[in-house]
């Protein structure tokens, strides 16, 4: 055994040193790779091993990846990132090389973030480095699903299918999520629309109206509906800014407990409670649950390590502690379904499927269905949800119009009969 000078970048693409025992180079950089590293230059100790200024150059290097890959908060959008994956799938599985489809690739980029990471993908590549560990260099843009299922597919020797999988998965957790956005958007306009008619009748129309009631009613009390907006409008005149103070307060305070671990998990099970809304975040988070298990499996990613990064994804923290149990669970050698049916958030349905795809040893396949199932799901609810919301959205309008509306029109039928009677 001989001692190995070596650098390496972790997971997180920050460098690190050190020496290590092995029989020769190739045996000391596959025990760096089991170990989690990703050996960017192995040498002999003392026989022209890693110098100080090698060391330095590839401390430099490192920091050039790192700031190349981290230009503009070192994250792109989902879309570029499906794109990118759609478009590699397809040269790769058309017979392209790797490195020759990641060139190409690389040159017709542009986004700038994207550009500079598919080329120090390339890079990677080109200097003997597997395309998982190039990856794994840019945790920031390819999480822990896409890293290890390249990983998989190139020690299976199926990665142009792999990165089929990669491109549908990304492809339907993108329209997914356009779907709930969609249903969430409407709302959203009418509500800042309602708002801003508020705000514009109570700071303007309103007090116009308030100086002619004053010189036309001569003291007399106006209608409770209409001493309650004038009200209104004196508060929105006079302490807008403690009204904006206030609004900023909140949403501190909202930003500060949603990152506290409890207050998370809160909201989260708040979430999935919520009426209209709630039945929508359980399905798509059931859907991201089994979508993303059974890409992985199906991938030939280890069952238990698959539960980890399905977990990490999850997007809610209910559902992680929920796939936190499977995971113990089938570390002990148990069944899954006991501890999703423990969880009492995984309808029925999902718990029969599960069971059957463990009896009849086709688990992965069960969990795609039940993910397209319950993208259809989502469709139907979110369709739904936007029926049943544009007349809510009309109704809520023209009640608070319609009380302005009323409320300024009854002094003025007041002032109409006193004009008459004076007649």
């Amino acid at each position: 055994m001989a001692n190995f000078e070596y650098i390496a970048l972790d997971a997180k693409g920050e460098e690190t040193t050190g020496v290590i025992s092995a029989s020769d180079e190739a045996d000391a950089i596959t025990q760096l790779r089991k170990g989690g590293l990703y050996p960017t230059q192995v040498a002999a100790q003392g026989k022209g091993g890693v110098s100080g200024s090698a060391k330095r150059r590839a401390k430099k290097s490192g920091k050039a990846k790192a700031k190349a890959s981290g230009r503009g908060g070192g994250k792109i959008k989902s879309k570029t990132l499906m794109i990118f994956t759609r478009q590699l799938a397809t040269l790769v599985d058309a017979g392209l090389p790797l490195l020759r489809g990641l060139t190409v690739l690389g040159n017709q980029e542009r986004n700038k973030v994207m550009k500079s990471t598919i080329h120090s993908l390339a890079d990677s590549v080109q200097s003997g480095s597997t395309f998982s560990e190039g990856l794994g260099q840019h945790p920031r843009i390819f999480d822990k699903l896409y890293v290890n299922m390249v990983k998989a597919g190139e020690l299976g020797g199926v990665l142009e299918l792999v990165l089929e999988r990669l491109a549908e998965y990304q492809e339907k957790a993108q329209k997914l999520k356009n779907r709930i956005v969609a249903a969430m958007v409407y709302p959203i306009i009418v509500i800042i629309i309602a708002m801003a008619i508020l705000v514009f009748l109570m700071a303007f129309i309103v007090p116009k109206f308030e100086t002619i009631f004053e010189e036309m009613l001569a003291g007399r009390p106006l209608p409770g509906v209409t001493q309650v907006v004038i009200d209104i409008s004196r508060a929105v005149q006079g302490s807008w800014y403690w009204i904006l103070l206030g609004l900023a307060v909140v949403y501190a305070v909202w930003k500060v407990f949603l990152s506290t671990r409890g207050g998370r998990a809160a909201i989260d099970k708040w979430k999935l409670h919520l009426p209209l809304v709630g039945p929508i975040q359980l399905k798509s988070a059931i859907s991201r649950f089994t979508r993303t298990l059974g890409t992985l499996v199906t991938s030939g990613v280890p069952i238990l390590q698959a539960l980890n990064i399905t977990r990490d994804t999850a997007g809610n923290v209910v559902v992680a502690k929920a796939i936190d149990k499977v995971h113990e669970a089938v570390r002990e050698g148990e069944s899954v379904v006991a501890p999703l049916e423990a969880s009492r958030i995984f309808p029925p349905m999902v718990i029969s499927m599960v069971d059957v795809g463990e009896e009849t040893g086709q688990l992965p396949d069960m969990l795609l269905k039940i993910a397209d199932v319950y993208d259809d799901e989502v469709d139907n609810a979110v369709d739904a949800l936007t029926s049943l919301l544009e007349p809510i959205m009309i109704v809520f309008l023209a009640l608070i119009v319609g009380t302005i509306v009323i409320a300024l029109f009854l002094p003025m039928v007041e002032i109409i009969q006193g004009l008459q009677e004076g007649a």
